[in-house]
């Protein structure tokens, strides 16, 4: 009896001493995971001024493409070779309006900075009346104390840094257009057996229509409260319209908070401008309004589960690209996101982060359910 207890014991202590080896082995693996994202989230940053650009231009392509497909479908008449420069052209021309409404927009602005300055001086002194401040501040003095000097000398760099990665852009884009033809065959090369094909197809499937859903829903959500937002403006007499249209426009493809910041440019805008008080609160309010209910009454319904990523994901994932790639990862960190998620969901060691990153815990579904 003492030998058959001993024999027990020492089974269950291998089943124990098991065990513990697997939870051990599942330890190393999370620790491998956390340590491969570090270092991949340090090799973005470093390699930020290459891969921004290229990554961009990727994005671009994905839109052409989808757009290409959509001008093939309502337009079966024209010739099959003339949607993609049908595509390119509305794409590429959409930005330079864009660049060219901008320009001329700060230009008519910098003509009519003594206006601003003056209505400013008048709001400063009416506040500090209210506030019962001896020395009312200027617009000038404010200026001096905030060194200008130096913020125009980041803005500069910046601005010299966004048109440099947007040129990179554009050529990467142009040589991406031109190779496209042959993304099937190098793919056909690249797997070894019909298997892989079909799997890396369908990864591939998942991740084209998740970032063209969102991209449409996105779009069709930007153009929506433009438009409102415009009614509202042009009611209240607010100047440059067109502009401050498509900044609500822009910054609305920048997930959760864009259009939310957006709204506020010619709301703020609208304080200097306006001579009542009362224009500009109903500007604000007007403008916030329009876009609390377009985006949680007509977006989700838009939307759907099409991106089944979580709410919070969405929101980490825009401090973590925004952090990493600056403006161009904030507007991409969605797409970015469901990269990742169809390429985690693929592979047995990263699967535990899919079911992370996704809404329902099944990061298989499809993207278009």
């Amino acid at each position: 009896m003492a030998r058959q207890t001993g024999l027990r014991g020492r089974g269950r202590g291998s089943v124990e001493e098991g065990g513990q080896g697997i939870d051990q082995m599942r330890v190393l693996k999370l620790t491998n995971i956390v340590i491969a994202v570090i270092l991949a989230g340090g090799a973005l940053w470093a390699l930020r001024r290459i891969l921004e650009p290229f990554v961009l231009a990727v994005f671009l392509l994905i839109m052409v493409d989808g757009l290409a497909r959509g001008i093939a479908r309502r337009a079966p008449r024209l010739p099959a070779w003339s949607s993609v420069p049908i595509a390119l052209a509305v794409i590429v021309g959409s930005l330079g309006l864009t660049i060219w409404l901008t320009s001329q927009n700060i230009a008519d602005f910098a003509t009519r900075t003594p206006v601003y300055e003056a209505r400013l001086n008048a709001l400063l002194l009416l506040g500090a009346q209210q506030l019962g401040v001896s020395a009312t501040p200027t617009v000038t003095s404010l200026l001096h104390q905030l060194n200008p000097a130096r913020f125009a000398g980041d803005a500069a760099k910046a601005l010299g840094s966004f048109g440099e990665g947007a040129v990179f852009a554009l050529i990467y884009l142009g040589f991406l257009v031109a190779s496209r033809a042959s993304f099937g065959v190098k793919a056909a090369k690249f797997f070894r057996t019909d298997g892989e094909r079909e799997e890396a197809g369908r990864v591939f499937e998942r991740i084209r229509v998740g970032v063209e859903r969102y991209v449409w829903v996105q779009t069709l959500v930007g153009v929506v409260i433009a438009a409102l937002s415009a009614v509202l403006m042009t009611a209240l007499g607010l100047s440059h319209v067109p502009f401050w249209c498509v900044i609500i426009f822009m910054t609305n493809y920048i997930p959760a908070i864009g259009a939310a910041v957006g709204v506020l440019f010619p709301a703020t805008f609208g304080v200097v401008e306006f001579g009542e008080l009362w224009q500009a609160i109903v500007l604000i309010a007007g403008l916030e309004a329009i876009h609390f209910a377009v985006s949680h009454v007509l977006q989700p319904r838009l939307q759907g589960r099409s991106l089944n990523l979580d709410p919070i994901v969405v929101l980490l994932a825009l401090a973590l690209w925004g952090a990493l790639w600056g403006v161009v990862g904030a507007l991409l960190s969605t797409p970015l996101t469901v990269v990742a998620l169809a390429i985690f969901a693929e592979f047995e060691a990263t699967r535990p982060l899919a079911v992370l990153l996704s809404s329902d815990g099944e990061p298989y579904a499809r993207p278009d359910a």
